[in-house]
């Protein structure tokens, strides 16, 4: 049984208030609070553990080498990657994204070859990409969502040519929680020999993900969203890429042999870390895998389903509010804007001063916005942590919205 309670108390901050209301956290798909064991293991890392990783022979070093490098593992496992070797530690989804960019992608595209994207995505996974098409003259092909947020696979399949050299794409939507079937893009794309980046950053948090099953070549997930320390992430990288892909960064753990004449590198995925790591952050993650792990994945899905029903259903009552993207299989993440012209910056502020705590502007997807015809949203987006109760402020925060915009 999932307890909710149990699960709360998991989590300090949800103890405060906010302009003297209770705190009710809906800015999960931002960034997700932390659990107690995190920030014990945080503050036990820094106080009474802490060395540098690797290049010690000492007690502390070897004591933060085994407990940093343990944490490859757990993402493997967490992931189901076919090998911990093939993890490839980050400071977030953006470096990650940025490093299959520079490493695998420039090297190898050319003028007027071609990447293939969806309008969902973050620019976390577009701007990596503009970069290519200012500086190498790469084309970006992109596919649209339809009214509902939904993504056809086929429609991905459908937009990979003779030019295209990789297809880059969420696996689910940060701005609308729309989940997309990556696995048969993967299927379509690798029978088109063209490899795929998948953004796992939301969905790792909110469903089961078994990169064995989906079958992509790089799949990047950022810690922060996890429950873990922020400027903490990785990315899975298919073997066979990484012997493609030449170094990123250079100095510290990436290197075997420096001479004056000439420098070899170390293996990946040592290859592609350079330099002193985040190491209490990654430890953090693996803790926060831990944590995620101890509670069940498919038990977090199945309360975060109950939660977007009930949301659903209530925000569906509200004939004044228009929500962008409501695909039937969605995360419990909803974007909405008020009819009348209220901006989602004043709506936030109001609810704001209930205590509650949503997203409002872009998201970093400006491209989606623009498919759905708006500005900004506002953005509520659920964790495992929250409550229906919490929906039901959320509701109820609307409607004074409501009252005060018109």
């Amino acid at each position: 049984m999932y307890d909710i309670a149990k699960v709360r108390a998991d989590f300090p901050i949800l103890s405060r208030e906010v302009n003297g209301k209770p705190l009710v956290y809906l800015d999960n798909g931002a960034s997700a609070q932390k659990p107690r064991v995190v920030i014990d293991a945080i503050t036990r890392a820094y106080s009474m553990e802490y060395a540098n990783v690797h290049r010690g022979l000492h007690h502390l070093s070897n004591l933060a080498t085994e407990q940093y490098e343990a944490v490859r593992g757990k993402i493997a496992r967490f992931l189901n990657a076919p090998d911990e070797e093939e993890i490839v530690f980050a400071s977030g989804a953006t470096e990650a994204i940025n490093l299959v960019s520079y490493s695998w992608a420039a090297p190898r595209l050319q003028a007027g070859d071609e990447i293939v994207l969806s309008v969902m995505e973050h620019h976390a996974n577009i701007v990596p990409w503009h970069f290519l098409r200012e500086r190498q003259g790469v084309v970006l092909k992109w596919v649209e969502c339809d009214s509902n947020g939904d993504l056809d696979p086929q429609a991905v399949i459908d937009a990979i040519g003779p030019r295209t050299r990789l297809v880059a794409v969420t696996h689910m939507s940060n701005v609308t929680g729309t989940v997309v079937d990556v696995a048969a893009i993967c299927a379509g794309a690798r029978a088109r020999g063209v490899p795929v980046l998948v953004d796992g950053s939301q969905a790792a948090v909110h469903r089961q993900v078994d990169l064995r099953a989906i079958g992509c070549d790089f799949y990047a997930i950022t810690g922060h969203k996890l429950y873990g320390p922020s400027g903490s992430g990785a990315i899975f990288i298919r073997r066979e890429r990484m012997e493609e892909m030449r170094p990123f960064l250079g100095g510290g753990d990436m290197i075997r042999d420096v001479f004056r004449d000439e420098v070899t590198y170390a293996t990946p995925p040592m290859r592609f870390e350079a330099g002193t790591p985040g190491i209490v952050n990654q430890i953090g993650l693996g803790v926060a895998i831990d944590y995620l792990t101890g509670l069940g994945m498919e038990n977090i899905a199945a309360h975060e389903r109950r939660l977007r029903d009930h949301a659903r259903a209530r925000l569906a009552g509200l004939n004044w509010l228009n929500v962008q993207g409501n695909s039937a299989g969605k995360g419990a993440i909803f974007s909405f804007t008020l009819q009348g012209g209220a901006h989602p910056h004043d709506i936030s502020t109001v609810l704001d001063k209930r205590g509650i705590a949503v997203r409002a502007g872009t998201h970093c997807a400006m491209p989606l916005m623009q498919h759905f015809g708006v500005s900004a949203t506002c953005r509520a987006s659920f964790g495992l942590y929250n409550t229906e109760e919490e929906v039901e402020a959320l509701v109820s925060g609307l409607e004074l919205c409501r009252d005060l915009f018109g």
